[in-house]
């Protein structure tokens, strides 16, 4: 088998991990392409850096996947139609087709996800391009100018939300001691972002986010929430609460560490409420977020109800999905085997796994879970899947393609990657925190003297 991976986030390390640890055969070749520089996705471009601890499963990946023989990484490639990045090189699929006898999509979401009433604009960005500005991501999203800002509407109440909330509310002070670049430290102590609304159209029963996250924004000492209508949290009569349901309610009962009213900064969990509209401001103002309340049917879907008044912002951030990027097509899956645009038969070799098949939607161990059960299908079917032929079934060597071989200083290897992990560790060490990230252009000239 050699195999061609898609995206190098958790989900195709993960596999990776899978099949070379369950199999012993030396000719076994695994190569994994990203449109990124830098491997491990989600994990490095996604994860709030005040959870470093998140991170871990980069050291799975050095010992058990780029230790290995078998194992190559190759950054700054852009397979397919995927949005390119500046700086990479193109591969059609074709090519991975002809080169290699099995092929993973583990390309995950990377497009937000738009909310109908709040299209982009001057004061609506995605929390997309919000995560990626504070991680430094190489698609380089321009910083929002928290210097003019004074109130910031989240529209969802998932992880993500919550992450945005605590990095604006944290003094940076805190932050400074984790993985945030310099530039981004400098705009946070420039913020004059006083509060955050973090609105959810459905209930407290519905929430999105975790116990953990939410138990991390409600004991932030400089931040304190706006208290909750009692009549919120009562849970029905009729209803029998998940453990985690209920963890999520005595949070919310308890209510913040710090008293509202005595802190410098402060925010809301509203429930109920869906954005209907933004007005934009007029003269100095600040723009007026329309909103409705809400209810659930019996189904537990949202209903539009009457008009609520307007909530003045500065910045509303919608955080409510992610999407598989379009380019590449919708992948549909059977048991992670990619199936044909008809979805009738299986394309032989073919498979997706992670958010690309399953869509966004777990943490990182979900994944990881997915990401196992789909190598093991494709180790079971080295016996033999029938299905359309798609893939080279012998490919003629263990060598990338020809495009990779001759490409010169952009194409990075996972030894690449080392040299400026143990680099940035080093920068960021010098300044007592746990990092100081690197763009690609310094990635470059400190990888190849340019």
């Amino acid at each position: 088998m050699k195999l061609a991976i898609i995206g190098g986030g958790p989900a195709g390390f993960y596999l990776a991990s899978r099949i070379l640890s369950r199999s012993s055969d030396p000719a076994l070749r695994i190569h994994i392409f990203d449109r990124l520089w830098s491997p491990h996705g989600l994990v490095r471009y996604g994860v709030a850096p005040d959870h470093p601890e998140v991170k871990n499963c980069t050291h799975k990946f050095d010992e058990q996947v780029a230790s290995d023989g078998r194992f190559s990484f190759f950054g700054n490639v852009n397979v397919g139609n995927s949005a390119p990045l500046q700086n990479t090189i193109h591969i059609p699929l074709r090519d991975i087709q002809r080169n290699y006898s099995h092929l993973v999509f583990t390309t995950g979401c990377t497009v937000p996800t738009n909310h109908s009433a709040l299209p982009p604009s001057p004061w609506v960005i995605p929390a997309l391009r919000f995560v990626h500005w504070y991680t430094q991501h190489p698609s380089s999203p321009p910083a929002p100018a928290l210097d003019k800002m004074t109130r910031v509407a989240l529209i969802g109440n998932g992880n993500v939300a919550l992450d945005i909330a605590r990095m604006l509310l944290t003094d940076p002070s805190v932050l400074q001691q984790y993985d945030v670049p310099v530039s981004v430290l400098s705009i946070l102590k420039q913020s004059k972002v006083s509060h955050v609304d973090i609105l959810a159209r459905r209930g407290p029963l519905q929430a999105a986010f975790t116990a953990k996250e939410l138990r991390e924004l409600l004991n932030l000492p400089n931040a304190a929430m706006e208290p909750i209508p009692s009549e919120l949290l009562a849970i029905p009569a009729d209803t029998t609460p998940s453990r985690a349901q209920s963890r999520i309610f005595q949070l919310l009962q308890k209510g913040s560490k710090m008293s509202f009213g005595n802190t410098p900064k402060s925010f809301s969990l509203r429930f109920f409420v869906n954005p209907t509209g933004l007005v934009p401001p007029l003269s100095e103002g600040m723009p007026q977020l329309q909103l409705e309340q809400t209810s659930l049917d019996a189904a537990g879907r949202a209903l539009s109800g009457s008009r609520l008044p307007p909530l003045p912002v500065s910045l509303v951030v919608p955080s409510i999905g992610l999407q598989p990027d379009p380019a590449l097509g919708p992948i549909r899956t059977r048991a992670g085997r990619v199936l044909s645009a008809n979805g009738h038969s299986v394309l032989k070799n073919m498979y997706a796994a992670g958010w690309a098949a399953t869509g966004a939607r777990g943490v990182i161990a979900t994944t990881m879970m997915d990401a196992y059960a789909v190598g093991d299908t494709l180790l079971d079917d080295l016996g033999g899947c029938e299905g359309e032929m798609h893939m080279n079934p012998e490919p003629s060597d263990d060598r990338p393609p020809e495009v990779i071989q001759t490409a010169n200083r952009i194409v990075t290897s996972y030894a690449d990657w080392k040299r400026v992990d143990a680099e940035e560790v080093r920068r960021g060490q010098q300044q007592g925190k746990e990092r100081e990230r690197m763009t690609w252009s310094e990635a470059r000239a400190f990888l190849w003297d340019l």
